[in-house]
C-alpha cells in the first residue's frame, strides 16, 4: 500500500554511502557504473537540476546502471544504493557526509547532529535516545491521545460531505504532536505554532528549490528566506530561555530538558532544537498525509485496518498496556510467510541502523495512535476527480493538496 512512499525513502537514502575524492574526472577511475562527471566544476549538478530533482535523477540512474551507481555531485563522488539488501549490507554505518544536508545547513545551522559525526555525533545521540527509547515511550502516549481526540473533535464539527485538506490537517497534527510532547505542552500557544508553520514553509520551500535554482545574494527570495529563518530561531529561543527557568524537578524529561542539560553551547541547543522541531514533523506529517491517502483509496484495507482496531482495542484506546493482551503468533514472521515481506522494504526513516531517525520509535506511536483515532470515528473517502501526483524533496508530498470526506461511522 505505502510502496510508492518506500521507493522515495529508498532512492534518498542511498545517498548515504558516499567517498570523495579531489576533482572530478572525465575518465572514470572507478568499477562502480554510472555518468562521467558534465563539467569538471560542477559534475552532475546540471543533470540533476534537468531531471527535476535528486530523486527523478537517481530514479534514471538506477534504470540505467542497476542497484548500485554513482555520480558526482559537484565535486563529490556519490555511491548511490538501492535495493533492501544492499541497504542491509551497511546498516552499521554512522558517520556520514557532511554534504548529504549541506543544501540544509543555512537553516538548522552548521553544529546541528545531522552534521555530526565520530564520537561527537554518537555521545550527542546517545543522549537524545533517553527520551525516545522503547522503555521511554509510555511518557507520551497520553499527550498524542488528546492531541488525537481534538483532531477528531475538529473533524466532527465539520459539515457534513465537507472536502477536507488532508496534507493540511496531517502536516499541522504532526506539528502540535512534537512541540507538545518534546517541548512541553504550554511550549507554545496556538498562534505561535501557526508561525512556525507559515515560517517553515518560507524557509523550506526556498532550500528545495535551491536544488534546481540558486538565487543571487540579496535577492527577495534570500530576504523572506532570512527572516522566516530569524522568526523561526526567535521562537525557539524563547522556549528554551522559558524552560531553563521555569523546569520543576517533578516534571518529566522531555528532548528539551535533554537538550539544556548536554551543553552549555547555545548556537549547537538552538540548532539540534529547530532540527529537531521540523524533522519531527515533516516526515511525520507527510506519512500520516500518504497513510490516509492510501486508505481512502483502497477502501478494501482500510475495512480491514477498521476491523482489526475493533478486535484488538474494542473502545480502548491505544497505549502500553494493549500489547500485554495481544496474542503472539510467530508464524506471521515464519521464512514462508516472510517472502513477501523483505527486509528493509519499508524504511521511512533511514536504513542505516546506526543513523536512523533517532525520533522514528516516537513518531510511530504518534502515527499509529493519530490513525486509529481518525479511523474508528471516520470512513475516509477520496473527493472525486482528483489526480494526485508526487513532489520529490527531502520528503515526498502531494504536488498539490489530497482532498478527502469524512464518514461517520
Amino acid at each position: 500500500m505505502l510502496y510508492s512512499v518506500v521507493l522515495v525513502a529508498v532512492f534518498l537514502c542511498g545517498l548515504y554511502l558516499a567517498v570523495t575524492f579531489l576533482f572530478p574526472r572525465r575518465k572514470r577511475s572507478t568499477t562502480i557504473p554510472g555518468p562521467n562527471p558534465a563539467t569538471k566544476e560542477g559534475g552532475n549538478l546540471e543533470d540533476i537540476r534537468k531531471a527535476g530533482s535528486l530523486h527523478e535523477y537517481l530514479i534514471d540512474l538506477h534504470k540505467q546502471y542497476g542497484d548500485i551507481t554513482a555520480f558526482w555531485m559537484g565535486q563529490e563522488f556519490v555511491v548511490s544504493i538501492c535495493s533492501p539488501e544492499l541497504f542491509k549490507q551497511h546498516s552499521a554505518v554512522f558517520d556520514r557526509p557532511v554534504s548529504l544536508f549541506k543544501l540544509f545547513e543555512p537553516l538548522i545551522g552548521a553544529k546541528s547532529i545531522q552534521y555530526a559525526n565520530k564520537e561527537d555525533g554518537k555521545n550527542r545521540r546517545k543522549q537524545y535516545n533517553t527520551v525516545f527509547n522503547q522503555n521511554y515511550l509510555h511518557h507520551y502516549y497520553a499527550r498524542i491521545q488528546e492531541e488525537s481526540d481534538d483532531l477528531v473533535k475538529q473533524f466532527t464539527s465539520l459539515p457534513k460531505e465537507e472536502h477536507v485538506p488532508v496534507a493540511r490537517y496531517m502536516v499541522a497534527f504532526a506539528l502540535k504532536l512534537g512541540l507538545v510532547n518534546l517541548f512541553d505542552s504550554h511550549a507554545f500557544t496556538d498562534e505561535e505554532i501557526l508561525e512556525i508553520r507559515h515560517n517553515y514553509d518560507i524557509a523550506w520551500s526556498e532550500l528545495e528549490r535551491q536544488l534546481v535554482d540558486i538565487p543571487e545574494k540579496g535577492s527577495p527570495r534570500i530576504k523572506a528566506f532570512e527572516d522566516a529563518k530569524r522568526k523561526l530561531y526567535a521562537l525557539v529561543d524563547k522556549v528554551l530561555s522559558n524552560r531553563k527557568q521555569l523546569r520543576k524537578d517533578t516534571d518529566d524529561a522531555l528532548l528539551i530538558d535533554v537538550l539544556l542539560d548536554s551543553t552549555d553551547d547555545k548556537e549547537l541547543i538552538a540548532n539540534d532544537a529547530l532540527s529537531f522541531v521540523i524533522g519531527g514533523f515533516h516526515t511525520t506529517g507527510n506519512m500520516l498525509t500518504w497513510a490516509v491517502y492510501f486508505l481512502a483509496e483502497h477502501q478494501d484495507v482500510q475495512d480491514k485496518v477498521y476491523r482489526e482496531i475493533s478486535q484488538v482495542l474494542g473502545n480502548n484506546d491505544v497505549e502500553p498496556e494493549t500489547s500485554k493482551d495481544l496474542v503472539f503468533d510467530p508464524d506471521r514472521f515464519s521464512p514462508e510467510n516472510s517472502k513477501s515481506r523483505p527486509s528493509y522494504a519499508f524504511q521511512p526513516f533511514g536504513f542505516a541502523g546506526k543513523r536512523i531517525c533517532p525520533g522514528y520509535k516516537f513518531a510511530y506511536v504518534e502515527a499509529i495512535i493519530g490513525l486509529v483515532t481518525i479511523l474508528r470515528k471516520f470512513n475516509v473517502k477520496m473527493v472525486e476527480g482528483q489526480t494526485v501526483t508526487q513532489t520529490f524533496g527531502l520528503v515526498t508530498h502531494p504536488t498539490e493538496e489530497i482532498w478527502i470526506t469524512l464518514q461517520e461511522r
